[in-house]
């Protein structure tokens, strides 16, 4: 039986192969069109490309953007990710305008942008792993504190931290996970829950002159691990001040010397850091630790606000394990997401 060839019409009348990207060429020439033939094309857009040079510029070398005024550098890396956005912004303009420049620029933004961020982008989540671990910050305000408590434990982590809890709300909390959960530690604003036996619980200091931070060892059937629980003090946007993130960052130094001087291989770092994995304020912590987001998570993972995520403050870190699977769980009454992950303990093979 013959083989009938299948034909589209081009633009000029005639046939053409109907192969793929043909579609994505002819949407190219309507929105190009009229631009062959003229001079002006490489000098109009001038301001859109110096515009795309800058955003590169200013995502490649965020680490060079000084803290001296405001901690304009961690401002930025803490929004970093969303620098992005004014790639399609900058695009639309380069056609407005009609500017091949501008549209040549645009190149090196899009490539430094997916250099930073592309790997997040991926599918990276696999199967297996021996121990499932969860934090959230509750929120002091928390009008359900037994639903959110209900909530998290749905999750089916093996282990949960919970930060910013309140003397009032404790009691609630231990009583709704008290299921799930038979062993479990309060210190100060932190806590974690377990169901596997805790050792070693203490406080943590990192200089606040309360408690917000604490190490315990969990003895789970893959291994033992030392599990962190942090509450990093609040950062703030100030329009006199900018950044105001000093007490945050003296109390990261601290941290990154604790788990430092940790003596177990394996270390997990649970719960809310106000900072994200590329804030250089976060380096005595994040430069120890890896995130399980990066390393085994879908997407950007962001965890605040709950209403409209636009960073991952919240963390789960680890060191001397294997991140299977990192992801955020649905909203609870708190105005931050929990975090899951599930981790092999590096006994179990």
């Amino acid at each position: 039986m013959a083989q009938q060839a299948y034909a589209t019409e081009t633009d000029n009348g005639g046939p053409g192969s109907d192969r793929p990207g043909s579609l994505l060429r002819r949407l190219a020439l309507r929105l190009t069109d009229g631009w062959r033939g003229d001079p002006r094309v490489w000098r109009r857009g001038v301001v859109v490309a110096v515009l795309a040079v800058l955003l590169a510029l200013v995502m490649l070398l965020h680490a060079q953007i000084p803290n001296v005024v405001g901690n304009l550098g961690s401002l930025s890396e803490t929004f970093l990710p969303w620098f992005g956005v004014f790639v399609p912004v900058l695009l639309i303009l380069a056609f407005v305008r009609r500017s091949a420049t501008a549209l040549i620029a645009l190149l090196l933004p899009t490539v430094v942008w997916l250099n930073l961020f592309g790997g997040l982008l991926t599918d990276k989540p696999a199967t297996g792993g021996d121990l499932t671990v969860a934090t959230h910050n509750v929120n002091a305000g928390n009008a359900d504190p037994e639903g959110t408590a209900k909530d998290v434990a749905a999750s089916g982590a093996d282990v949960v931290a919970l930060e910013e809890l309140t003397a009032a709300a404790v009691p609630v909390y231990e009583k709704a996970l008290a299921t799930s959960y038979r062993y479990h530690s309060v210190q100060g604003t932190v806590g974690l829950w377990s169901k596997y036996p805790l050792s070693g619980v203490r406080p943590v200091d990192i200089k606040l002159g309360w408690t917000r931070a604490m190490r315990a060892a969990v003895s789970a059937p893959g291994g033992q691990a030392a599990v962190y629980v942090a509450h990093l003090p609040s950062v703030r946007v100030k329009l006199e001040a900018g950044f105001t993130a000093r007490q945050r960052d003296k109390s990261a130094d601290a941290l990154g010397e604790a788990i430092a001087g940790e003596p177990l291989k394996q270390v997990v770092l649970l719960g809310d850091l106000n900072g994200t994995m590329n804030d250089r304020a976060l380096n005595a912590v994040t430069a120890q630790l890896r995130s399980t987001q990066g390393a085994a998570g879908s997407g950007f993972g962001f965890s605040w606000p709950a209403s409209f995520p636009m960073a991952r403050i919240d963390q789960i870190l680890v060191r001397g394990i294997e991140p299977v699977s990192s992801w955020t769980l649905p909203q609870t009454g708190s105005d931050h997401l929990p975090l899951a992950a599930r981790l092999r303990l590096a006994s179990s093979g």
